[in-house]
């Protein structure tokens, strides 16, 4: 009986890999957590340790299987997870992935070991709940667009907020979309509009790149029509002003004498006429 008692107490020995954490436990309730090395508990069935990863990232996807044969990944869409409705009122095909870890602290660790009996499915659920809420709240523009960023970022904080609240100990490091596109069934029809919506926008920079060099370009010239214009005004205003200082003082010197002022225009009149013979 001591040599049986010996040879069971060794047992109670266990190693604690790095990025692993030792959680013990005797009769069923938690008594401390150990770091990576050589470690010591009570054997079995009087203690119990749990050696869970928790520095490494586990990763979901949901909407698509992945299976590998040999060098090559095979992918297959399941419909029955990516389709989601979106804001106004379209459905769209989304495939996305879900990183997540174990919350390394000691109530991360208890709550991952023992408030949650199946931590991907619960995580896949959640998941998948989530992104249906914030897709059922975007219109199929921001869905289709490129800067999917905000998306994610919500899916992400709701996906959160949810597990905190299972006390599932679980952190979500990232959530990252894949594939979103219209059904499979729509695709052709959906490419069509981008491509006319892309058509029209092209034609709108286009039309504005026009009016931006035409209107400054007359502007320009009705400026410069509107000033000469104006100098012609004036250039006229001024001779037809000078005309009339002129006949005004040839009528007073005529009115003088007028014999010598009509032979003066007379002579000055030949003059100009011949002169230029």
């Amino acid at each position: 009986l001591i040599i049986a008692a010996g040879i069971w107490l060794t047992t109670g020995f266990y190693r604690v890999e790095q990025g692993q954490v030792g959680v013990e436990l005797v009769f069923g309730e938690v008594t401390g957590q150990t770091a990576p090395g050589l470690n010591y508990n009570w054997p079995y069935p009087v203690g119990t340790v749990f050696t869970p990863e928790v520095l490494r990232i586990r990763e979901l996807t949901v909407g698509l299987r992945e299976s590998v044969s040999g060098t090559r990944v095979n992918s297959q869409d399941v419909v029955e997870e990516s389709l989601m409705l979106t804001g106004d009122e379209n459905i769209v095909d989304v495939d996305f992935k879900v990183q997540w870890r174990i919350r390394n602290t000691p109530e991360g660790v208890s709550n991952f070991l023992f408030n949650i009996q199946d931590p991907d499915g619960t995580v896949k659920a959640v998941a998948e709940s989530a992104m249906r809420e914030v897709v059922g709240e975007s219109n199929i523009d921001a869905i289709l667009g490129e800067n999917r960023t905000p998306i994610q970022v919500a899916v992400q904080e709701l996906m959160q907020t949810a597990l905190d609240g299972y006390g599932a100990g679980v952190e979500i490091t990232q959530v990252q979309m894949q594939k979103v596109d219209p059904p499979q069934q729509v695709i052709e029809a959906f490419r069509d509009v981008q491509a006319a919506r892309a058509d029209q926008e092209r034609i709108q920079n286009e039309a504005q790149a026009y009016a931006n060099r035409v209107v400054p370009e007359a502007r320009g010239e009705s400026a410069r029509i509107l000033e000469a214009a104006n100098a012609y005004r004036e250039q006229t205003v001024a001779e037809a002003n000078g005309q009339a200082q002129r006949f005004m003082k040839i009528l007073d010197e005529y009115q003088k004498a007028p014999d010598v002022t009509r032979e003066r225009l007379y002579l000055e009149t030949l003059e100009q006429v011949l002169g230029r013979n």
